[in-house]
């Protein structure tokens, strides 16, 4: 992406991310049209409210991809993406669940012991024990759960933009024209 904010142009590896209120701001993969979306990257400091245009950089003509202004120079914004974990109940008995496939070491099972289960069919359960050496996990839940249900787990990763080579962000005469 090029951006042209005010008279500078400079290249960027932004990653997009929704606007709230709150600390944390999930991560989106892309920005769709009439969404408003917070592009972060690195980037030289600008001043506020300064006008922004974002513009491709692979075709020849630049084609301008969307407008803006600039939101704040904050770099204690955090962006967490959402990883799901996923494991299958091997014996069931009411309540409890022998559940593999999600883990495959016993010193993972016992990291994540705290961490809040969910399965697609909306029951809510939390790891007990684990079993042998092969990632088997003893997991209680919320009500009965059935045999063909999948057991997930969240877990939230910060992510950054991606850095691009310094050498780059300003030799954009030969390539804007």
């Amino acid at each position: 992406m090029i951006i042209s904010a005010g008279f500078r142009r400079f290249k960027v590896r932004p990653i997009y991310s929704e606007h709230t209120r709150s600390n944390l701001h999930k991560y989106e993969r892309f920005f769709s049209l009439g969404h408003t979306v917070v592009a972060t990257a690195y980037a030289p400091i600008q001043l506020s409210t300064t006008p922004i245009l974002m513009l491709t950089a692979d075709t020849e003509q630049p084609l301008v991809l969307a407008t803006g202004s600039l939101l704040d120079v904050d770099p204690s914004r955090i962006v967490v993406r959402r990883i799901v974990l996923s494991g299958h109940p091997y014996k069931v008995n009411r309540r409890s669940a022998v559940v593999r496939y999600m883990f495959f070491q016993p010193q993972d099972i016992e990291w994540f012991k705290p961490v809040k289960l969910h399965t697609k069919l909306g029951r809510v359960g939390h790891i007990k024990a684990s079993l042998g050496t092969h990632g088997y996990m003893k997991c209680v839940f919320d009500e009965i759960i059935k045999q063909h249900d999948t057991i997930c787990m969240n877990l939230y990763k910060r992510s950054y933009p991606r850095w691009i080579d310094p050498s780059q962000i300003y030799n954009l005469k030969q390539e804007i024209k």
